[in-house]
């Protein structure tokens, strides 16, 4: 034991530099690893928070407009290019606009000054190099023949796409159809094209990035025109089965992620339409809808876009949804 010079208690012992310096590397180190992690969850926790404040507000302004189709409908068929050109633009203008607060509205040719980022990133994880800009780019089955070669009954509405930005902040990117029809489920098998009327693909902080799926960028799907149905499903970024029964839906889905359920039927046909965002190409899918008076199954092709009824036992995709 060391004493210090007058005779009294033992002389304290400092830190030399050389365990300072080991010291500030292992902090260092740790909050290089840490640090990356808790900065992604509180972005998705962010995003999250922001993704239910803005379904919410596209639930409650779609539910004002008194119908969502006919604005700046034009004769199928016909060359009308400039009604082609801005039926979206109407949609936004003349009955989204009135019951949602925008601050900006682009047509086609410039989403870019909406805050509609160059290229984004899919679910799958592939970089798209830009928007789509017209229904058909959005996703071809609403104007080319499916691969089993029924022929889409819209193969004639290409419609381009326009773009907003929200109060809030958010930029959006709007595929619209004019003619779109109500529900058939009466029917045990038709188009799901038809029943949509309008295709919001967002990005919650415009093109700051990381513009990604599943991160920033989502998508909401109003279908049929009077009492319309909203969703926004969060599907996951890989198939639970490429050959499941619907028996084992429930059970797959919690295997993979405890939140996630299979989608209804609404929900897969916007997964259907925006399976260029998803980075889906093709496949029948099952969904959550049973037909009680028959115990059948709600399917969605992602071929054609049919809806068709099937039993419970037979094979099809599963893709799950988050809450």
């Amino acid at each position: 034991m060391k004493f210090n010079a007058k005779g009294g208690e033992p002389a304290g012992h400092g830190f030399t530099m050389a365990e300072i310096l080991l010291s500030l590397t292992i902090i260092g180190v740790v909050a290089a690893i840490t640090l990356p992690s808790l900065t992604g969850n509180i972005n998705e926790r962010t995003w999250n928070t922001q993704r239910k404040a803005l379904y919410a507000r596209m639930s409650q302004a779609i539910a004002l407009m008194p119908a969502l189709n006919g604005y700046g409908a034009f004769s199928a068929g016909t060359d009308s290019t400039s009604a082609i050109d801005t039926v979206a633009e109407t949609f936004v203008t003349d009955g989204l606009s009135k019951v949602l607060k925008i601050n900006n509205i682009c047509d086609a040719d410039h989403i870019s000054d909406c805050g509609i980022a160059t290229s984004f990133t899919n679910l799958a994880g592939s970089n798209v190099s830009s928007f789509p800009t017209t229904l058909g780019e959005m996703n071809r089955l609403f104007i080319e023949v499916g691969a089993a070669g029924y022929l889409n009954p819209q193969k004639d509405i290409n419609t381009k796409a326009a773009a907003f930005e929200t109060q809030n902040g958010e930029s959006i990117i709007v595929y619209y159809n004019p003619y779109c029809e109500s529900d058939m489920q009466e029917i045990n098998a038709y188009y799901a094209q038809p029943k949509m009327c309008a295709n919001f693909v967002y990005d919650l902080n415009g093109n700051k990035g990381p513009n990604t799926v599943g991160k920033d960028i989502g998508f909401i799907t109003a279908l049929y025109p009077t009492d319309s149905v909203v969703v926004a499903p969060q599907p996951l970024a890989t198939n639970a089965s490429n050959s499941g029964s619907w028996t084992n839906t429930n059970s797959l889905c919690k295997n993979q992620d405890t939140e996630s359920r299979a989608p209804n039927r609404d929900e897969l046909s916007a997964m259907f339409y925006n399976m260029k965002f998803i980075g889906i190409n093709n496949g029948l899918y099952w969904s959550s809808a049973v037909i009680s008076s028959t115990n059948n199954l709600w399917h969605q092709s992602f071929d054609t876009g049919r809806r068709y009824l099937g039993a419970p036992g037979s094979a099809a995709f599963i893709r799950c949804v988050k809450r």
